[in-house]
């Protein structure tokens, strides 16, 4: 069996520039799924969760037409 590397919230914040705090809000609000592990271990986010996440930011369709 293949285990995935789960991501945290520094490492999506670091990826795309942004605060952890930003990061929380998004999973808070639903926008972007995570597991919350407990205690100090905090949420872990699927890479496939995170992929479909920014596939749903506004304009990242229009990105690909821009390219071809």
């Amino acid at each position: 069996m293949i285990e995935e590397r789960w991501l945290t919230v520094s490492d999506i914040a670091e990826r795309l520039q942004v605060d952890e705090q930003t990061v929380r809000r998004w999973i808070r609000d639903g926008k972007l799924v995570a597991r919350q592990l407990g205690g100090k271990a905090g949420y872990r986010i699927r890479p496939a969760d995170f992929e479909a996440y920014l596939e749903a930011l506004p304009g990242a369709g229009e990105q690909g037409k821009a390219a071809a």
